[in-house]
């Protein structure tokens, strides 16, 4: 169910989604295109991250009730170590991170269970300054209302868990997890929202962003405890009218939930909106405009000012992920692209940028069988790595570079 959720949603943000004008390009780099390896399949997986030498995917089963499963991998595809969270009701996992001392942190949705450890939770409050209507909407699933998160040891050893109720059911979209504490963002009742939590599972109150026409997509947590967020929207948000048929948005958040700055991103009559993230504020998203899909990379200052940015025409599907300065942005690549040498794709295929932080490309590596990315995951120990989707709808992990 979780899986045709989320198809559904990207599916409607492509055919719906913003564009920007950006003040400075990248300059161009030559580089040779190299083959993608594609590693094993994971046919279950609904996201990867790594921990030093280990890929970790997790996935979510069915059953008497739902559960979420976490295996741990070397290199070669064999399995490390594997962990089954089941407290007995209904949960699902659906966002992960790793922070910096090696752990997984896992966010998702949850039936109520005595036996969880709860949290302190703030009342839940509505974030609507342009005094949007809102039309009623039905909840996934009335009996999973707990908002969730699940701390994992690189062994594979479930660490902590907490929990949050909330009004309706959380559907988790993305986590960012530093020393300052916890991000999560989401959907509810198809509002957008965003939660703060501590280390200890202390959660704040849940901030909404518009209505249903507004989508946040990514997040990152700056060590101060303010949040950045980022995605798409169709409406006026915090004074700033729509400027093409759906803008891209960048939002700052202070440590105390209030939101300090908007910006939109925006082309006349097109679609755009911002998919992933890295803590470099460095921004990956689509550009349409009628037939024409294209995907935009693009850095920021820590005012959403633009750096660079670069467009290349694609499928519309594109992830992102850092290493140090660097940035890694996988995309569904449907033509040759200047600069690349010996890339000339005549159907969508997998092609991973790597750019320096002055936007400088500095490597390319390329898949035929694969089509696009639905996660990447980076470790010092072992490089960059990630899921993609076959021509035949199988999932594969592979190795970039």
């Amino acid at each position: 169910m979780i899986k045709k959720i989320i198809a559904a949603a990207v599916a409607s943000l492509l055919l719906t989604a913003p564009v920007f004008t950006p003040n400075a390009v990248a300059a161009p780099k030559s580089v040779a295109a190299k083959k993608i390896e594609k590693l094993f399949p994971v046919p279950d997986a609904e996201g990867l991250i790594a921990s030093g030498t280990s890929l970790i995917t997790f996935s979510n089963t069915g059953g008497a009730n739902s559960n979420v499963v976490v295996t741990s991998f070397d290199l070669l595809g064999t399995t490390l170590w594997q962990l089954t969270i089941d407290s007995g009701v209904d949960e699902v996992a659906t966002a992960a991170f790793t922070d910096t001392s090696g752990d997984i942190w896992l966010a998702g949705s949850a039936a109520l269970a005595f036996t969880l450890i709860e949290s302190a939770t703030a009342a839940s409050s509505a974030e609507n300054p342009d005094g949007v209507l809102l039309e009623p909407l039905v909840p996934l699933r009335a009996d999973m209302n707990q908002l969730a998160l699940w701390k994992i040891s690189s062994t594979g050893e479930l660490l902590e868990t907490f929990t949050s109720e909330q009004s309706t059911t959380p559907l988790v979209d993305n986590i960012s997890v530093n020393d300052s504490g916890i991000s999560i963002i989401g959907k509810m009742q198809e509002r957008s929202f965003l939660i703060n939590s501590s280390l200890t599972g202390v959660m704040g109150k849940a901030l909404f962003i518009g209505s249903s026409k507004t989508n946040l997509t990514s997040v990152v947590r700056s060590s101060d405890g303010s949040v950045n967020v980022f995605g798409d929207s169709s409406e006026t948000l915090a004074g700033k009218k729509l400027a093409g048929i759906r803008d891209g948005i960048l939002v700052k958040v202070s440590k105390s939930g209030a939101i300090k700055s908007l910006v939109r991103s925006s082309v006349l009559k097109g679609n755009r909106s911002w998919l992933s993230a890295d803590a470099n504020f460095t921004l990956t998203g689509f550009v349409k405009v009628r037939k024409n899909i294209e995907s935009a990379i693009t850095r920021f200052n820590s005012s959403f000012a633009p750096l660079w940015t670069v467009r290349y025409p694609s499928n519309g599907n594109s992830r992102l992920i850092a290493s140090g300065n660097k940035s890694h942005v996988a995309i569904g690549s449907t033509s040759a692209i200047k600069g690349i040498k010996g890339w000339r794709p005549r159907e969508p295929q997998l092609l991973v940028l790597s750019f320096d932080r002055k936007g400088r490309l500095l490597a390319a590596t390329g898949s035929a069988d694969l089509v696009s990315a639905s996660s990447l995951a980076y470790s010092k120990e072992i490089g960059l790595f990630g899921i993609a989707t076959a021509r035949d709808s199988s999932l594969h992990i592979f190795k970039a570079g």
